[in-house]
């Protein structure tokens, strides 16, 4: 008679407590946010005419002019047209950071990147730190309290609302997605893996 065990390598998962259609809305608001990403990446890129490749005439009318010469695909420096409006303490830095055609390539990737795993749910892990820390960046460099960025609140606003809710999500979801691949991901690579 043997009485060998067998460890496994994955901890039981916790029972699902809260709502389903809570968990669900988890996960639909953390692909939002990577649509969020997703969209200014693809805007820039192309120039598909919301922030970028729109001319808005005195009248408030507007002209889309989709694959213009801002558009990232046809050499348009990204970085420089977005901090060159930079506002606070750290406003010199950042316009002078604009200013360097290097700076494109980590802002686009990471629009990219955070977006990719936000919607698909999969290295929630390593954008659980980049995200916020992009957003911080953006937060610093535009929406200083008082601050032209920041008049709608002095403290709080979205930048810093999607760097909480990514966190909070990723930590969350590390134990159940609703809607994703990260559960799929997870078994392929284990659930210690820092591209989880």
């Amino acid at each position: 008679m043997s009485t060998e065990t067998t460890m496994s390598s994955e901890p039981a998962a916790a029972p699902l407590t809260g709502h389903r259609v809570g968990w669900v809305f988890l996960s639909l608001t953390r692909i939002a946010i990577g649509f969020i990403f997703l969209w200014a990446f693809f805007d820039k890129l192309l120039g598909l005419g919301f922030s970028t490749c729109r001319t808005v005439a005195e009248d408030g009318s507007y002209t889309i002019d989709v694959m213009c010469d801002s558009a990232w695909i046809n050499g348009a420096r990204i970085t420089e047209g977005y901090l060159a409006s930079s506002s606070g303490p750290f406003a010199d830095f950042f316009v002078n950071l604009g200013k360097q055609a290097w700076t494109d390539w980590p802002f686009m990737l990471g629009l990219l990147g955070i977006g990719f795993a936000l919607c698909f749910g999969v290295g929630t892990k390593v954008v659980m730190v980049v995200g916020p820390l992009m957003l911080t960046f953006m937060y610093v460099s535009h929406y200083w309290p008082g601050t032209a960025g920041a008049a709608q609140n002095p403290f709080v606003e979205d930048h810093m609302v999607q760097a909480l809710a990514i966190i909070g999500i990723t930590l969350v979801e590390l134990g159940h997605q609703s809607i994703g691949f990260g559960t799929w991901w997870r078994k392929k690579v284990g659930v210690k893996h820092w591209t989880v």
